[in-house]
C-alpha cells in the first residue's frame, strides 16, 4: 500500500537559481505558495543542480543566486516554520530517481517537450548544450515525484514539464505497481501506486508581460521589475512600460501591457474599471496610469524589501545556510522513503540505507 493515509496533501514547487525573483514569479506562483502553506504540506525546492546545465563554469554565481532565491522566499512570506525548503543538491535520492525515471521516458519524448525546445531557442544553444540540459527535464519529474506531490503551483510555461511528470508517474505505477491503466488520476495512490499523479495549479496570471510590452517578464531580457527593487527603481521601470499610444488624448487600448499591470496589481476592482473607462475614452494619459501602477507595486513589495534586509550581509547568509542544512534532514526523510518504495516496486530493494547529517 503506497498511499499516505491521514497526511495533508503535498505541494512541491520551486525555482532554478538564476537571480532575484520578479513580479512575474509573484503572480505566477509565489503568492499561491504563500497562501497554501496552512492547507498543504509544502516542499519548496531550489534547483541548484539544474542551474549547472547551462552555467557549469559559474559555480560562484550559482551559489550566490541560491542565497538570493531564499532571501526572496523569506521576504514574500514563505515560512520555514510551516514549509520545508529543499536544496536539490542535498537530496541524493532525487538524482537516483532521475536515473530510474529516465529509463521510462524515450529520448524523443523528452526532446519534444515544448518548454525545453523554447529554452534551447531563447538561450541560443543550438546543438551546443550539455547532455545534462535535456536530462534536467527528467530531473524536474524526479523533483516532484520524490516528494509524492499532489499539487504543483506552476507558471504557464512549466505546464509541459509537469505533463511529462504526470506521464512518467502513470507509466511507473502501471509497470511496477500493477495499477490499471483505466485508473483515474486522483486514484493512483489508492490503487497501490508509488506515485500520485500531480495536478497543476496555475497562478492567477499565467504569463505576465515585461515592461517591453512584448515578451514574458524575464531577468535575462532586461524587462523585469524585481521583488527587491526600491521605490525609485519601480517608478523608473513602470515609466518604461510600452503601450504604443501616440498621445495622452488618444483612445487607449486596455489590452496593452500597461493594463495587464493595472489588472494584476491595482487591488480595487472599481478603480480598475474606472481607469479602463477613462483610458478607452482618451481622458487619462499613460503617465497617470503608470504612476498608480507604480504606487500599487511599491505597496506590494515594500514589506518584502524590509523583510529581505534582515538577511543581508555575511550573518544573513550564514542564517540561510543553517536553515537549508536543518531542512535537509526532513527533505531527505521523505525523499529516501519515496526512493525505497520505488526500488521495492522495481525489485531493487537489497537493503536499507541511512543518511547522516552532521551539524
Amino acid at each position: 500500500m503506497c498511499e499516505d493515509i491521514g497526511m495533508r496533501p503535498r505541494i512541491l514547487t520551486g525555482d532554478t537559481p538564476t537571480g532575484r525573483l520578479h513580479l512575474g514569479h509573484w503572480v505566477g506562483s509565489l503568492e499561491n505558495r504563500v497562501r497554501l502553506q496552512d492547507e498543504y504540506e509544502c516542499f519548496f525546492l531550489i534547483a541548484n543542480m539544474h542551474a549547472f546545465t547551462t552555467r557549469a563554469e559559474k559555480p560562484e554565481e550559482i551559489r550566490r543566486d541560491t542565497i538570493e532565491i531564499v532571501k526572496d522566499w523569506l521576504a514574500v512570506g514563505m515560512d520555514p516554520e510551516r514549509s520545508t525548503f529543499v536544496l536539490q543538491t542535498e537530496v541524493p535520492a532525487i538524482a537516483e530517481l532521475t536515473w530510474l525515471l529516465a529509463m521510462l521516458l524515450p529520448f524523443n519524448r523528452v526532446m519534444r517537450n515544448p518548454t525545453l525546445k523554447e529554452e534551447i531557442e531563447a538561450k541560443q544553444l543550438g546543438d551546443h548544450y550539455s547532455f545534462g540540459f535535456p536530462l534536467y527535464a527528467v530531473g524536474q519529474c524526479a523533483d516532484i515525484l520524490a516528494f509524492r506531490a499532489d499539487l504543483v503551483p506552476v507558471g504557464e510555461d512549466q505546464l509541459a514539464h509537469l505533463e511529462m511528470c504526470r506521464e512518467v508517474a502513470r507509466r511507473f505505477d502501471h509497470l511496477y505497481c500493477g495499477v490499471p491503466t483505466t485508473t483515474e488520476d486522483a486514484d493512483y495512490a489508492r490503487a497501490g501506486g508509488v506515485f500520485p499523479v500531480p495536478q497543476p495549479k496555475v497562478g492567477r496570471i499565467a504569463r505576465l508581460v515585461g515592461i517591453d510590452g512584448v515578451q514574458k517578464m524575464s531577468k535575462s531580457l532586461g524587462n523585469a521589475i524585481f521583488l527587491s527593487d526600491e521605490a525609485g527603481e519601480i517608478k523608473k521601470k513602470t515609466g518604461k512600460i510600452f503601450t504604443g499610444r501616440q498621445s495622452a488624448t488618444d483612445p487607449g487600448d486596455i489590452k496593452n501591457a500597461l493594463f495587464q499591470f493595472v489588472n494584476a496589481f491595482i487591488a480595487d476592482p472599481e478603480r480598475r474599471r474606472e481607469l479602463a473607462e477613462l483610458y478607452t475614452r482618451g481622458e487619462v494619459g499613460d503617465g497617470t496610469v503608470k504612476q498608480e501602477v507604480s504606487q500599487a507595486i511599491d505597496a506590494l513589495v515594500a514589506p518584502m524589501r524590509e523583510r529581505r534586509r534582515a538577511y543581508d550581509g555575511p550573518a544573513g547568509e550564514a542564517r540561510i545556510v543553517e536553515l537549508l542544512h536543518a531542512h535537509a534532514a526532513k527533505a531527505n526523510a521523505v525523499a529516501e522513503d519515496t526512493l525505497a518504495r520505488a526500488k521495492a516496486a522495481m525489485k531493487l530493494d537489497f537493503g536499507a540505507r541511512t543518511l547522516m547529517f552532521v551539524p
